[in-house]
């Protein structure tokens, strides 16, 4: 198997997101940014303070201030290069400023907000082929995204789904993602948010992908497409559909409650990983090698 050289930094957000896609409400008092470490992680993955990075604002219902935001948290730890590319339709996409920058920067940031947003105006267009070829071509090239952005980079998505009737049958909408990753799907403010039961309907109903919960002030960076380390403050819940025993999900009709057997789940602090492939627990991921139950694997 071919994997991407390029690395993946999926966050499970903090910042507004613009729409509560439970509520339909649009929030704008909430702009505390995650936790700034993870922030330096991602500059310390593209190199140094002096690596571009662009934020793409897609995804927001008020992309000027999240932009600004991003801007003041990559100043406080040293970073000015940045960029921001406020890109509202597929008529901003075909820029040829944008398609400029996409080319020349280290890394790119999608921002939390509606993950629709992002599949539907990036959705088969060169401005998303270059990222693509450069994520699975170049070893420093980073791909990061929090909360929706963070959802909306696996191939298999949820774009909608209140998390109170997430164990109904119907109630978890997926659609497809940007696919920078196969065989996983993301999910975003999982504690805070309670939203457990909707990625265990999405694994339910695809057992071949691996459930990615992320916690806000957490994320999971990806490198090779398959090894994963947990970075952050918090939780990420690691769900896995591949031992699935017995589950209604397919019988039952739309509204009834979903049964399901044998759903292994897995919770990763900060250091721990998983190798999605192998759908192995790793009690400590680090360059080089990791370890697998005291085991070490190169």
């Amino acid at each position: 198997m071919q994997y991407p050289k390029g690395k993946l930094l999926a966050i499970g957000g903090a910042e507004d997101k613009g729409t509560n896609l439970e509520t339909g409400e649009i929030q704008r008092n909430n702009l505390n940014f995650f936790e700034l470490g993870i922030l330096r992680r991602l500059v310390h993955e593209t190199g140094d303070i002096n690596s571009r990075i662009e934020v793409i604002t897609t995804a927001s219902m008020i992309p000027v201030e999240v932009g600004d935001n991003y801007l003041s948290a990559f100043g406080k730890i040293g970073c000015s290069n940045i960029g921001v590319m406020h890109i509202r339709n597929r008529t901003d996409v075909s820029s040829e400023e944008y398609i400029e920058r996409i080319k020349n920067c280290d890394a790119v940031m999608f921002s939390g907000g509606n993950q629709m947003r992002l599949t539907s105006t990036f959705g088969g267009t060169d401005f998303l082929s270059i990222i693509m070829k450069r994520f699975k071509e170049e070893e420093n090239f980073l791909v990061a995204g929090t909360s929706a952005g963070a959802m909306a980079m696996s191939n298999t998505m949820i774009y909608e789904g209140n998390a109170a009737k997430a164990h109904l049958k119907g109630e978890v909408k997926i659609t497809t993602g940007l696919a920078f990753m196969n065989d996983v799907i993301f999910d975003s403010h999982f504690e805070k948010r309670g939203r457990f039961g909707r990625l265990a309907q999405a694994i339910a109903t695809n057992p071949s992908c691996i459930g990615i919960g992320l916690g806000e002030d957490t994320g999971m960076l990806i490198t090779n497409g398959n090894k994963m380390e947990a970075i952050g403050s918090g939780l990420v819940m690691i769900i896995d559909g591949h031992d699935i025993r017995h589950s209604n999900i397919a019988d039952i009709p739309d509204g009834n409650p979903i049964s399901i057997e044998n759903l292994k789940v897995h919770f990763c602090e900060n250091g721990n990983g998983y190798l999605v492939d192998q759908r192995l627990f790793l009690s400590e991921a680090k360059e080089g090698s990791v370890i697998v139950k005291n085991v070490e694997v190169e």
